[in-house]
């Protein structure tokens, strides 16, 4: 009967631990119960007090054993939680710290540059053909700001007014001057001195010829000394008059004369053309070049190169 009583004793207090463990519902429970099954099996029927205590401690420590494993994994999982939190914790403020830098220094973006060692002259660049365009629009501005500053540039004209003999006179006009504002410049101040009678003759009415040729009304100094033009018996770009006192006999060596242009009334050329030196007047022609110099039809002058 001791035995029973003492048997009934073991296996309240072992419920009890049992029970109040609070690792039982993590799953060893489920363990405690296995060995408390297994105390039952080797226990049934007739077994000595001192076997039966044996047994029941072996069970016990097995119990006590699980429990205190199950502990330390849980303590385990939990500071597992615990370092994960503050290393994620840790990588937010870092991230937070990274994106304010970011906001205050923008990343640069990188560029890829060419090869310098590659030719790639033989490939579309619009960056490379838009500066080209760029620098031929400014240097086509340039070239007409300059051409323009020429243009005002004096130059001073030597003429003569012709009606069957010469007049010499002299005029200043700018090199941007067409024939007819040097025609109208000139018909002023000359019929403000010797010749009067042309103050019924219009500007529009009169000619310019230089070096045998009868120059359009339209055409300016400037195109004629941009073009360095050239008459039958001598330059049009050269508007003094001299005459070449070099002591040369050699032919190849052109010679440097200029001859007045003559004003002359329409009305006077129509009834002396037939005449010398009207007979040897002929209209300008840009296109035409001249490779000699002639005075009087006869050749006089050549040139040492040819004309393109």
């Amino acid at each position: 009967m001791a035995a029973e009583a003492e048997k009934v004793n073991i296996e309240n207090e072992t419920k009890k631990r049992r029970f109040n463990s609070i690792d039982g519902r993590f799953g060893l429970a489920s363990t405690a119960e296995q060995l408390e099954e297994e105390f039952k099996k080797q226990t049934v029927g007739l077994v000595s007090a001192e076997e039966f205590r044996a047994k029941r401690l072996a069970i016990d420590e097995m119990i006590q054993a699980q429990q205190q494993a199950g502990k330390a994994h849980k303590a385990l999982r939990i500071q597992r939680k615990v370092k994960s939190a503050v290393l994620s914790f840790e990588a937010d403020d870092m991230a937070g710290d990274s994106s304010d830098e970011d906001d205050d220094e923008a990343p640069r973006k990188k560029s890829f540059g060419k090869d310098p060692t590659a030719s790639t002259s033989f490939l579309y660049d619009a960056e490379r053909e838009e500066e080209l365009m760029r620098k031929k629009r400014q240097f086509g501005a340039e070239y007409l700001k300059e051409q323009e500053k020429v243009k005002k540039e004096k130059l001073e004209v030597t003429y003569s007014y012709w009606d069957g003999s010469g007049h010499r006179r002299t005029c200043i006009v700018e090199k941007g001057f067409t024939i007819t504002q040097f025609m109208q410049k000139a018909k002023s101040e000359l019929e403000k001195t010797d010749f009067p009678e042309l103050r019924t003759v219009g500007s529009d009415t009169l000619m310019y010829v230089k070096e045998d040729l009868m120059i359009p009304h339209n055409v300016s100094f400037y195109d004629l000394i941009k073009d360095k033009a050239r008459g039958k018996s001598g330059p049009l770009f050269n508007f003094d008059v001299h005459d070449d006192i070099r002591m040369s006999s050699d032919v190849r060596i052109e010679k440097d004369e200029s001859h007045a242009g003559k004003i002359v009334d329409r009305k006077w050329y129509e009834r002396n053309k037939h005449v010398f030196p009207a007979s040897r007047w002929e209209s300008y022609t840009k296109d035409k070049t001249y490779d000699t110099y002639t005075v009087h039809g006869d050749q006089d002058h050549s040139r040492n190169t040819k004309m393109g």
